[in-house]
């Protein structure tokens, strides 16, 4: 009896978790960005941010001088005069300066992952001052403490408040790029310095009204100091000013303690939420990266994934971009267990609809929604072109934003998300499609010219072709599962069952009808039926080789191969069980396009790119399209040994499993929502080790598991143990950063 309790109490033990045991202090200081030498841009340097506000640290170029930026995502243009990219784009604040007694002479620095700060030391022919500087989650505060030897404690601090014009506008005055310099562009009023109540204030006022107030103070010691900055944003009143103030006004230097305290808690309960661990440690340090890129770039009640995240610069995209780049930013959150960060996306699309529904011309407004490229987080812009006409009508940007919304609903199974924002907005994004569909002899329905982003414009579009289909069939799927009667449901089967095939010819896929791939493309507009949409499959008959038959002319036209062309590839070739080829890709981008600090840029900086390379990985260690958990699906062969703990699938499922001498050897799966649980795995004769779950083999390698809500198993290889999940082994530890 006594045997059987404890027989028990071990079960309940390790189903409920306590089969990891990670040192996350220990394990992400291995993750660490370190710089041996200063960074001189944004691009090079250790960031910051709190899901709003946002800093980077450097070297001021072609001066003596630290850079402790200032950037808020929020704060954006509001010209209802001008509703394109330089009208409502993101604009600059300001940065400040350390202005040291000395020359500086060198100087090293790290980013603290598990602790969300940087550190430092600058050294000058004066002595060392001594940084350590975080955007504290909790509150909007930018914190930096210095320590000064004493040849430098009479070092200052300074702020420069940047020009609040387009940074478009402002990029191509710089540039000299006429193209992009509107010539009828009027500049916002000049900022406006002011100290009170000892406080020091800056306001950006906007030319539409409104504006940005930046705050700060000094609190001085001897040879320490901390700069405390707050920032706020407000249209078209001016309360952001007394917002700021208010913020910085009854803090005192007892209160930073509980600040740093209840940031670094916010950050300790974060990383734990799911677990990765990879034998190729470059590869590791890179993913945990972009786990801490997500969390300081968006969060619930914060800005919306933009181009830039809360690091703003000069750049030609200042705006939100709607056909690939916001898509890319959030896939690798569903995954990763990381749901909340999602919700920003949910609510902008939610709480915007009727500026979505004004962005079509006026009389398909009634039933009609759309996206344009760009727009800032109102999901203001320019109206879409209607198919048709030689404009270029990108209809489908707004279909592909709905998938993330599904992947949002699928991975929580909140159904409030499918009700409430979903459905309606895909039912509006579908119905801009349905008036320019035409019938042929043989009942097949074709789309008028419509515009495959970046290339040019096409009948029966691959692009929306792709996006029509799945949105036809997510809208019959949601319809059964909220019992609506909807009177297009008749429509929908139609165009579902009958629209056209998708061009191809014998290069793979074309752009459309008589448009085929014929020139250098960084996007994959036109693969999407394969990857992320699935509707061409691993499953079916003659996908992998049209898929890899498109890859490959994609990628064979030199000249424009650029970011997410290589993990776009990447998570191609791992939807189809390709681990080597999508890691070959994966690592295109790190041999040619990878900035130090894991940024990316090209024109400007493109936040998607390096978080969609973390989608790459997951794609690698689990998919669950089709109603199917596919566990490592497409481990690249040299990855012998990986681990993972709590990654999350479609149904809303938390897996964990363990890979040993490129052996599957665990699998643990827990149901939050009592979904039907179908497995696919490569382990030899799995078991259930604990749980009370059923395991029936459906066919080779799939199996059915009879899980209900709230139930975990275990499953390991027969006469396997159940292991303790922790890092795996592997050589070297803190590649980012500038050596």
């Amino acid at each position: 009896m006594k045997k059987l309790l404890l027989l028990t109490i071990a079960i309940w033990y390790l189903t409920a978790g306590c089969y990891s045991q990670t040192d996350w202090k220990s394990f992400m200081s291995r993750q660490d960005m370190t710089w041996t030498r200063l960074p001189q841009t944004w691009y090079e340097a250790p960031f910051m941010g709190n899901g709003s506000m946002g800093s980077y640290i450097c070297k001021e170029p072609g001066k003596n001088a630290i850079r402790v930026d200032v950037g808020n995502s929020m704060v954006h243009d509001h010209r209802t005069d001008d509703a394109s990219i330089y009208g409502r784009g993101r604009l600059l604040i300001g940065y400040f300066l350390l202005h040291p007694v000395g020359e500086i002479k060198s100087g090293d620095l790290r980013l603290d992952l598990w602790n969300a700060e940087t550190t430092g030391c600058i050294r000058t022919t004066r002595g060392e001052i001594k940084l350590r500087a975080c955007v504290t989650s909790e509150s909007p505060y930018i914190l930096v403490e210095a320590e000064a030897t004493a040849g430098e404690k009479e070092f200052t601090w300074k702020f420069y408040p940047e020009n609040t014009d387009s940074p478009r506008q402002l990029n191509a005055i710089r540039k000299g790029n006429k193209n992009h310099l509107k010539k009828d562009y009027v500049s916002n009023p000049a900022p406006q310095l002011s100290a009170r109540n000892g406080l020091n204030l800056c306001w950006q006022p906007l030319l539409a009204g409104g504006g940005t107030a930046t705050a700060w103070k000094e609190i001085r010691k001897e040879n320490t100091s901390t700069l405390i900055v707050s920032n706020a944003h407000s249209f078209p009143g001016t309360e952001a000013l007394q917002k700021a103030e208010t913020a910085l006004a009854s803090l005192q230097e007892a209160d930073l303690p509980v600040l740093r305290k209840a940031h670094r808690e916010w950050w300790h309960n974060y990383y734990p939420q799911s677990f990765v661990s990879l034998p190729d440690k470059k590869m590791e340090n890179f993913y945990w990266a972009q786990m801490y890129k997500l969390a300081s770039a968006t969060r619930t009640g914060g800005g919306l994934l933009d181009n830039s995240g809360p690091w703003q610069v000069l750049t030609p995209w200042p705006n939100a971009w709607w056909n690939l780049n916001v898509q890319l930013s959030y896939w690798s959150v569903y995954p990763s267990n990381r749901l909340e960060l999602g919700m920003p996306l949910v609510d902008a699309i939610g709480n915007n609809l009727d500026n979505l529904i004004n962005n079509v011309p006026e009389p398909y407004r009634k039933d009609a929604a759309a996206l344009p490229v760009a727009t800032d987080f109102t999901l203001t812009g320019a109206t879409v072109n209607v198919p048709g006409t030689e404009k270029k009508a990108q209809v489908g940007n707004l279909t592909w934003i709905c998938h993330n919304l599904w992947l949002q609903y699928r991975f929580s199974m909140d159904e409030s998300i499918l009700r409430n924002t979903l459905y309606p907005t895909l039912r509006r994004a579908v119905n801009f499609y349905l008036p320019f569909l035409t019938e042929d002899k043989s009942g097949k329905f074709h789309l008028k010219r419509t515009y495959s982003p970046e290339y040019g414009t096409a009948e029966d579009c691959n692009y929306d072709i792709a996006l029509l289909r799945w949105g036809c069939n997510t809208l019959l799927e949601a319809s059964r599962i909220l019992s609506v009667d909807d009177e297009l449901i008749p429509r929908w089967k139609q165009v579902a069952e009958h629209l056209t095939d998708y061009p191809q010819d014998e290069n793979g896929m074309m752009i459309g009808k008589d448009v085929p791939f014929s020139r250098s493309h960084r996007h994959y507009s036109h693969l999407l039926m394969f990857y992320p949409l699935y509707l061409l499959n691993a499953e079916q008959n003659g996908s992998k080789e049209l898929m890899e038959k498109s890859v490959e002319h994609w990628h064979s036209l030199p000249g424009n191969i650029l970011g997410y062309t290589y993990t776009g590839a990447s998570s191609l070739y791992a939807a189809f069980g390709e681990g080597d080829k999508a890691l070959e890709k994966l690592n295109g981008l790190f041999a040619r396009t990878l900035r130090p600090n894991t940024m990316y840029m090209e024109s400007g900086p493109v936040i998607e790119t390096p978080l969609s390379g973390a989608q790459c990985i997951h794609d690698m260690l689990l998919q669950s399209w089709g109603g199917k958990i596919r566990v490592f699906p497409a481990v690249p062969s040299q990855w012998k040994d990986v681990q993972f703990k709590d990654l999350r699938t479609e149904g809303a499922f938390l897996v964990s499993a363990v890979r040993k001498g490129g052996k599957t050897s665990f699998i643990r799966i827990k149901s939050l929502a009592g979904e039907p649980c179908i497995l696919r795995t490569d382990m030899a004769n799995p078991v259930v080790k604990a749980g009370n779950a059923t395991l029936t083999l459906q066919k080779e390698g799939e199996y059915l598991l009879d899980l209900k809500k709230g139930e975990s198993v275990i499953l390991t290889a027969a006469g396997g143990n159940i292991p303790v999940i922790n890092p795996v082994g592997g050589e070297g530890e803190n590649y980012f950063g500038l050596k």
